[in-house]
C-alpha cells in the first residue's frame, strides 16, 4: 500500500508531530508499505527526485527525538523556500493525492483542529482519524467541556476568557486559587500552568494569551492523573502518569524517564468501567472516530474528573495509546495497521 504520513507543520506541537510520524513510517516501511514521510509545511522542496517516483524513492527518515523546548515557529517560517502563503508546503498535496491513504501524524492546530480534514474531505483524500467536525470540536476545550458536561462527564469548572480582551485585574483579583491556565485551542501541555498565588497566575495568564486567541482558567482538581485511550470504538486499559517532578507538563511527556507510566492504572474495577463509559461518552458526544486519548483526574474521594480529550494522540517513543494497545496484544506496527483498517472502512 503507498502510505503518505503527515507530520510536522506549523503547530507548536510541531517536534512531537516529527517524533510520532517518523516512527509510524518507519513501522509502516517493517510491514512492507511503500511509506513517504512528510513535513507538512516544508513538503519536498529538498527532493531531488522526481515526484511521480516518490513512493519508490522516498527521502530518508530523521530519529524520534523530541527537544525540550517548543520550536521557533517564526524561524520555521523563513526558512522555507517557496514562496507560497499554503500551510501546505510544496509537492504536499499532490504525494497526498498519489497515496491510498494519508496516515494523520499531526498534533494540534494546523493538522488537529479539522483544517486538514476538511481539505481532504473537499480533495477526496483518504485519512486515519477523526473526521473535520469532531476535530475541530475536540481541539476547542471551551466547547467540548459545553458538550460534554450536559451528557454526564464530571469536568471542573472553568470560564473562557478572549485573549485581546482579557481583564487581568480583575482575573488577579476573583480567580478561586490553586486554578489552571491554558490557552483554548493547545496540546503536549504547551502554555499550561498550574498557579497558586496572584503572581503565577498573572504570568501564566499572560504566558497563555500568547500561545492562542482564548484561554481557559479552570478549576484545579488535585489528584492522579489517569488517561485512557479508544480504538476502533472500545476503551484500551487505562494509564496512570506519576511525573518525577511537577504535573505532566511538555517535559515530562515527551522525555524518557521524565514521567512513570503504569499500565493498566492500579485502580479498582469500578473505576476503570466509570472511566471507559466517560471516555466512550465524550468520544461519542464530539462524533469522534477511529482512536484517541481522554485525560482525566481522579482525586482523593474516588471521583473522575475529565480534562481533554485528543484526536491524533501521541505515537512518540514514550507516547500512551501504544503502550495500552501492548497491554491488549497490539505491537506498535499492529496499531498502525489498525488504524488504517478502520480509516478504509469508515467506520468506528
Amino acid at each position: 500500500m503507498k502510505i503518505a504520513v503527515l507530520c510536522g507543520g506549523l503547530s507548536p506541537e510541531r517536534n512531537v508531530s516529527l517524533s510520532s510520524g517518523t516512527k509510524i513510517a518507519s513501522a509502516l516501511m517493517e510491514r512492507g508499505h511503500r511509506v513517504v514521510l512528510l513535513d507538512m509545511f516544508l513538503g519536498l522542496e529538498d527532493y531531488e527526485g522526481e515526484i511521480a517516483d516518490v513512493f519508490e524513492n522516498p527521502p530518508a527518515l530523521g530519529d524520534t527525538r523530541i527537544p525540550t523546548l517548543a520550536p521557533d515557529l517564526t524561524a520555521l517560517r523563513a526558512q522555507r523556500r517557496w514562496n507560497s502563503p499554503s500551510l501546505f508546503g510544496r509537492h504536499v498535496l499532490e504525494v497526498c493525492a498519489m497515496a491510498d491513504i494519508v496516515f494523520l501524524a499531526l498534533h494540534g492546530r494546523t493538522g488537529e483542529d479539522g483544517r486538514v480534514q476538511a481539505t481532504f474531505d473537499l480533495l477526496g483524500i483518504p485519512y486515519t482519524g477523526s473526521g473535520h467536525l469532531g476535530s475541530a470540536i475536540a481541539m476547542d476545550k471551551d466547547l467540548t467541556k459545553r458538550l460534554v458536561a450536559p451528557a454526564g462527564v464530571r469536568t471542573p469548572a472553568w470560564e473562557i476568557v478572549d485573549s485581546a480582551a482579557m481583564d487581568l485585574e480583575r482575573l488577579c483579583a476573583e480567580t478561586a486559587l490553586p486554578c489552571v491556565v491554558k490557552p483554548d485551542d493547545s496540546g503536549s501541555s504547551i502554555g499550561v500552568a498550574i498557579a497558586r498565588t496572584r503572581e503565577e497566575l498573572r504570568a501564566a495568564l499572560l504566558d497563555a494569551a500568547r500561545e492562542g486567541s482564548r484561554v481557559v482558567v479552570e478549576q484545579y482538581i488535585a489528584g492522579r492523573e489517569i488517561q485512557i485511550g479508544i480504538l476502533d470504538g472500545k476503551a484500551l486499559p487505562s494509564i496512570e502518569i506519576i511525573p518525577a517532578e511537577g504535573f505532566y507538563d511538555y517535559k515530562n511527556k515527551y522525555q524518557p524517564g521524565a514521567a512513570e507510566e503504569i499500565t493498566p492504572a492500579p485502580i479498582p474495577p469500578e473505576t476503570e468501567r466509570e472511566l471507559a463509559e466517560a471516555a466512550l461518552t465524550v468520544f461519542n458526544t464530539l462524533g469522534l472516530r477511529a482512536y484517541s486519548r481522554a485525560d482525566f483526574i481522579l482525586d482523593a474521594e474516588g471521583k473522575l474528573w475529565f480534562l481533554e480529550i485528543n484526536t491524533l494522540p501521541g505515537m512518540t517513543p514514550t507516547s500512551l495509546v501504544p503502550q495500552e494497545a501492548a497491554v491488549v496484544g497490539l505491537s506498535y506496527g499492529d496499531l498502525c495497521e489498525k488504524i488504517i483498517e478502520i480509516a478504509l472502512r469508515g467506520e468506528a
